[in-house]
């Protein structure tokens, strides 16, 4: 069996080929170089150092240092604590979500990709984990913005002063804003491509110096006394803004006056700040709950380091933002919080603290976005999906860092920076990341839905509502921060969805849809209750007996469009004894009759048997196709004769290149021995009849065009004939009996498929007019009253046939049902010279086919009656139905 790195097979619209055996090797559990050299097992961090440190980095990033006063200061304590709770619920109900699919099995590299493909399928986990990337290189731009910013606030030179003054020498400007991160993201490569273990590493030291800088923050709000602060800005036309704020300590008149909201303009962007955009700026705290589960692929044992660090490190960054809002709420006025994003180090003990800490984590977020982005990236091109543009996304160096990855992830997040504040591309990171949230929970959603028996997380916290809950809730907050953005977003989605869709890839990962899908169709399959059938809902369900394709394909098309909706199967019956086989030759022929059903477009399962006799394997069939209420109640079979089949392979150029080609046998030639006898054949019709099922017969239908999947008829060209009489019994005049009826229905349901809606349709009386009987008129208007009941459209067209029934010679037998028997040939070339006559340029005739013979002697001469009949008329359907299929009241 292929393991889950098994590489996607391209195929479909982009037509990109990829050397799969070369790449194979690079997708195994231990990755390999670029050149194919075996490296050292990557996996070598534990949950501490893997999922808890880059986790709780990732959340403190810019928001903790630059941030806390922003929200507070726009939204008040009350709506700014509800942000938090909100924010953090929505990740909550996502965390628990990783960690059931997590606890689901092995996980390799490329974290939340890699659960959503493995779970939803190529189309969604592609799609979805290339979102994520992007949100990854976007977030990484962010916080590489927002460290910029930090730097200009100690650095930056006086917007009045046309002089650098001490340490504040940074010219500041939107072209230097944009170098200054450009440096700082050339830092951000070098250390992504030295590797991520040394990054892991460092990232403690990191954490412990952040730390430090929180309980200076801390300790400074007591130990600090009461301060006033002069803030300036650069307003509109170059004019210099002073504004005169405070520190205040803990006070309970500072708390009270920041309850409620304040929202005002925002200095860096000039706009006016609202609940959605000062949720999607602190939303961003929020975005690094993935960050151990993107490490997946250098984890020790993910399956236990995701869940338990990822819970640890939420909890601990929540509990510091509650503490650090409610801080800033007391000590600072509105002022304060609003106007300086690094109030924090106006007020601390000794400044450079929170410089330190803010420098640490904004880097840290930055370089923990980047590897994580490079890991996703790195994942989508070792399966293929997006073909040749990702390929070198797959390459490694020796310890197994994607170099390449990482480079492609700087280029875009480079592009990132030019937009050149922080605030403005919050929105845009906060509205991916909630979409690739949704995913994590849509997967896990649908794999509980689907209840596949292996799926069995160890982690039992999280059920079917929570999973739902965290969809409605990412969903709701995308287009409460910014419904252009959010819109954009899943139209881009979808776009991907549907490349993806077209391009066809094929997995080994297993398919939740398929799941889904059996979940459902086998609740429904107990609802159909066959009880509760009625004729008004009747539809075709078919069985098509097919001997060879090649000979069959023109007849397997015709049915496609005769079954209205209906149960559709291809039956065959391969000749053979198991009991004398080392294996079962049928369950190897399975995929080459699905990818002949694939290949003509036809909406049709397939089933075959083996058997020592074809009658034996089509009663099998007929008996066991099908489930509950969907089973056949039609036999279709091929004609009976001696025609020289033709090759329907080697005339359509769709199956010249096919593996189908080499699979199915060459047609039968003129002199080969046939697979059945006639009295097999006739013993099979009537088998099919006392199993109650109708029965139907297709001949010459290798002359019908127009049937194809790509085919342009609308039938407008075409007429459908019916001749609704037991022709070979003409003292039958019952137009209304079940057979002929069935005639009729199926005749109108032929005209209502696509390629015969417009199709004429008419239907021809057999009269007598010689004859002392005078009931053929009365019989017209019959038929007229009918047809407008059963809402047929069709011309009726009388046929005299007084010439053709002088030749019957009524035989001298009890039982009608062996009328047949006595039919001179003269009588047989009369009717098909009459049939011929009227019907010569119909594109299909449908007849009525006569009750099989009672005894097996007679059924060589009842084949070739019908053969006589139907001799050179093209397209002709013979049926013979048994149930009552058409109904006049509402």
């Amino acid at each position: 069996m292929s393991n889950e790195r098994t590489p996607l097979v391209p195929s479909g619209v982009c037509g990109l080929s990829v050397d799969t055996a070369a790449c194979a090797a690079s997708l195994d559990d231990t990755p390999e170089s670029g050149s194919g050299t075996p490296s050292k097992d990557p996996r070598q961090l534990d949950t501490f150092f893997g999922v808890m440190v880059p986790t709780v980095l990732s959340m403190f990033s810019i928001v903790l240092f630059l941030r806390t006063g922003f929200v507070v200061g726009h939204a008040g304590l009350l709506q700014g604590l509800l942000m938090v709770f909100v924010a953090y619920t929505i990740v909550s109900l996502t965390i628990l979500s990783i960690c059931a699919i997590s606890t689901n099995g092995a996980i390799q590299g490329g974290g939340a990709y890699y659960m959503i493909s493995r779970s939803l399928g190529p189309e969604f986990g592609g799609s979805i984990g290339l979102m994520f990337f992007l949100a990854k290189v976007f977030a990484c731009g962010e916080y590489v913005l927002g460290l910029v910013e930090a730097i200009l606030d100690v650095f930056g030179s006086e917007p009045e002063s046309p002089v650098s003054k001490g340490i504040r020498v940074l010219p500041q400007g939107y072209w230097y804003t944009v170098l200054y991160s450009t440096v700082v993201l050339l830092l951000c490569l070098l250390v992504c491509l030295v590797g991520a273990h040394i990054y892991c590493r460092t990232a403690f030291v990191i954490l412990l110096v952040v730390t430090v800088s929180l309980l200076s923050i801390f300790i400074s709000a007591v130990a600090v006394k009461p301060q006033d602060f002069v803030i300036t800005h650069t307003g509109p036309g170059n004019q210099t803004l002073r504004y005169n704020a405070s520190y205040t300590g803990f006070s309970a008149t500072t708390l009270r006056n920041n309850l409620g909201s304040g929202y005002s303009l925002d200095y860096s962007t000039n706009s006016v700040m609202s609940f959605s955009t000062v949720f999607a700026i602190m939303f961003t705290s929020c975005t690094g709950i993935m960050a151990g589960a993107n490490m997946s692929g250098e984890l020790k044992t993910p399956s236990v380091s995701i869940p338990k660090g990822t819970i640890v490190a939420v909890f601990y960054s929540f509990t510091v933002y509650v503490l650090l809002f409610i801080l800033v709420g007391a000590t600072c006025d509105r002022t304060l919080l609003i106007q300086d994003y690094g109030f924090l180090q106006r007020i601390n003990l000794w400044s450079p603290f929170v410089t330190i800490g803010i420098y640490c984590a904004s880097l840290s977020a930055a370089m923990c976005s980047m590897i994580g982005a490079s890991r996703i990236l790195h994942a989508l091109a070792l399966d293929h999906l997006f073909g040749l543009p990702l390929v070198p996304a797959a390459v490694t160096s020796s310890s197994g860092n994607p170099w390449v990855a990482v480079l492609y992830t700087w280029g875009l997040a480079q592009c990132v920076v030019f937009a050149g504040q922080l605030n403005a591309v919050a929105s845009l990171v906060t509205v991916f990341y909630l979409l690739a949230y949704a995913a994590v929970d849509l997967a896990c959603l649908a794999l509980e839905w689907a209840s596949a028996p292996n799926f069995r997380p160890t982690f039992q916290l999280f059920s079917w509502h929570t999973c739902l809950l965290g969809i409605v809730s990412c969903l709701v907050m995308m287009f409460v921060i910014n419904p252009v953005y959010s819109s954009g977003s899943i139209v881009l989605l979808l776009l991907l969805l549907l490349f993806l869709h077209y391009r066809s890839p094929t997995s080994s990962w297993g398919y939740i849809s398929q799941a889904l899908i059996f979940h459902q169709v086998r609740k429904y399959l107990l609802m159909l209750d066959v009880r509760k059938d009625h004729v008004k809902f009747w539809r075709p369900q078919v069985l098509l007996m097919v001997a060879n394709p090649r000979s069959s394909c023109q007849l397997i098309l015709f049915v496609n469009q005769l079954k209205k909706g209906g149960l559709y199967v291809l039956g065959h019956v391969q000749l053979g004894d198991l009991d004398s086989l080392p294996s079962d030759p049928v369950q190897q022929q399975y995929n080459f009759w699905l990818s002949l059903v694939d290949k003509l477009g036809v909406k049709a399962f397939v089933d075959l048997t083996l058997s020592p006799s074809v009658r034996q394997g089509t009663q099998h069939l007929l008996r066991i196709t099908g489930l509950g209420g969907m089973k056949p109640n039609m036999l279709i079979l091929g004609f009976y004769d001696s025609c020289t089949p033709e090759d329907f392979f080697l005339q359509d150029s769709a199956f010249y290149d096919s593996s189908l080609q080499a699979h199915f046998p060459p047609v039968r030639h003129i002199e080969s021995p046939r697979w059945l006898s006639p009295e097999e054949y006739v013993g099979i019709i009537s088998d099919a009849i006392k199993m109650n099922k109708n029965v139907c017969l297709g001949r010459y239908f290798f002359q019908l065009e127009g049937e194809g999947k790509d085919s342009k008829v609308d039938g407008s060209e075409r007429t459908i004939d019916v001749w609704p009489l037991n022709l070979l019994q003409p003292g039958s005049r019952d137009y209304e009996d079940v057979c002929s009826l069935f005639l009729l229905q199926m005749a109108c349901v032929l005209n209502m498929s696509s390629k015969w809606r417009h199709a004429r349709m008419r239907i021809f009386l057999n009269v007598e007019t010689e004859s002392s009987v005078q009931g053929w008129v009365v019989n017209e208007e019959t038929v007229r009253e009918l047809l407008r009941k059963l809402r047929i459209r069709a011309s009726i067209t009388l046929v005299p046939w007084d010439s053709v029934v002088q030749h019957h010679v009524q035989p001298n037998v009890e039982n009608p049902a062996e009328q047949t028997q006595a039919l001179s040939d003269g009588f047989l070339t009369a009717v098909n010279c009459m049939i011929m006559e009227h019907s010569s340029q119909a594109a299909v005739r449908f007849l009525y086919l006569p009750r099989p013979p009672a005894h097996h002697s007679q059924s060589q001469q009842y084949v070739a009656q019908l053969e006589a009949v139907t001799s050179g008329l093209g397209p002709t359907l013979l049926i013979h139905g048994v149930t009552p299929v058409t109904y006049t009241d509402l």
